[in-house]
């Protein structure tokens, strides 16, 4: 068994293009693409090992990507403001080439908010771990066009981190909105009397109601404002109906790394706690949530090292150790971690559909690379 730590570096430079964009799967071709989402992650790792160019580049594609889309930015804020649907063309996509074109297919899930947010988190990230103080002139151009974005936009329905349920809002997403935005706010004192008002909206908003039974919920849904009216600014509490009480293991980064809410919380502590009794398998990885059905709903390895990370963040280190011990047994004779693992599936009976359609499980997928990388980093910085 090779080095997984050396072999996971590896595989995340071999897999990035001259663009600086990370491909997020090189052996599918639905994922033949670079999300902001993923990549940040992938760069955040790079940061943790060291590779800081491989960062940089991929901080420099992100700019490049949004700048070209100023066009987009400006009509979805003014449509917003105006209280008009917006349409398929005046959003930012989820996903683009690596050479920075739009992905192809339309229908594809593109309004998606997260990674935005996420891309703002990691950017002041690689700052700190390079030790630059200022921005380039067109670094600080696409931070003051994604600020503005996510401030004008952030109350909207919007597919979550699964790029599902376009019709809710979702716990996950608002904290890496708020995480963005507060780690842009550092960056620009301009930036920071705009987004300041809005952090503490976003922080209040989830408080108020993204929470059920003392614990955050997958999603919940918000009224549409009416046509031709400005949109509310703040919905209340009173006008939001849950969907579900669902558990989803994407609200670990509620608190890691996106610190809506501290480890110590009492909300957090019961969010975790109901993610380990719904999604952890004894002894196995970690479910995206209750009733999944993609490739059969398998246990993620990423997910397993993400809540690795936390615990190995916040003093638990034999908690991740086991967690890092089970992403490291999924790795093939090559270092490759897959997406997800099939053994345990919440729903087989849904498995042939996505290969039949799809192909195999996504393998190497760089996100769950990456994301190996920070439990490992982290982990050794305790010991």
């Amino acid at each position: 068994m090779p080095d997984l730590r050396q072999r996971s570096i590896n595989i995340i430079l071999d897999n990035q293009a001259s663009s600086g964009a990370y491909i997020a799967s090189p052996n599918m071709a639905n994922y033949a693409y670079c999300w902001f989402r993923d990549g940040t992650f992938i760069a955040c790792a790079m940061d943790e090992v060291g590779e800081h160019d491989s960062a940089q580049r991929f901080y420099e594609w992100c700019v490049t990507v949004i700048n070209a889309r100023s066009d987009v930015v400006e009509r979805a804020l003014l449509k917003t403001a105006c209280g008009e649907p917006l349409s398929a063309d005046d959003y930012l996509h989820t996903r683009y080439t690596l050479d920075g074109r739009d992905g192809t297919d339309a229908s594809w899930p593109n309004f998606q908010l997260d990674g935005l947010g996420t891309w703002l988190w990691g950017l002041r990230e690689h700052l700190q771990a390079t030790g630059r103080t200022t921005l380039p002139e067109a670094w600080a151009r696409a931070v003051d066009l994604t600020v503005r974005y996510l401030t004008g936009l952030w109350q909207a329905p919007n597919y979550d981190c699964w790029e599902e349920s376009n019709e809710y809002l979702h716990p996950h997403t608002l904290a890496a909105i708020y995480a963005g935005l507060r780690a842009a706010a550092t960056l620009d004192e301009t930036i920071a009397l705009h987004a300041s008002g809005v952090v503490a909206d976003i922080r209040r908003f989830v408080l108020a109601n993204g929470c059920r039974n003392g614990r955050l919920v997958k999603s919940f849904t918000a009224p549409q404002a009416k046509p031709n009216t400005q949109p509310p600014a703040l919905y209340e509490h009173s006008e939001l109906t849950m969907i579900t009480n669902a558990i989803d293991a994407s609200l670990v980064g509620v608190a890691t790394p996106y610190g809506l809410l501290s480890p110590t919380d009492p909300i957090m502590q019961a969010t975790l706690a109901q993610i380990e009794t719904d999604l952890h398998r004894s002894g196995g990885g970690v479910y995206r949530y209750p009733g999944d059905t993609y490739y059969g709903g398998g246990e993620w390895v990423l997910l397993a090292a993400w809540l690795g990370w936390h615990y190995a963040r916040n003093g638990e280190a034999e908690r991740a150790r086991e967690l890092r011990h089970w992403v490291e047994a999924q790795a093939d004779t090559d270092g490759n971690l897959p997406e997800q693992v099939s053994t345990y599936l919440l729903a087989p009976d849904r498995y042939d559909e996505w290969e039949t359609s799809w192909g195999t499980v996504a393998k190497p997928l760089l996100w769950s690379q990456a994301m190996y990388l920070l439990l490992y980093e982290t982990l050794k910085s305790t010991e």
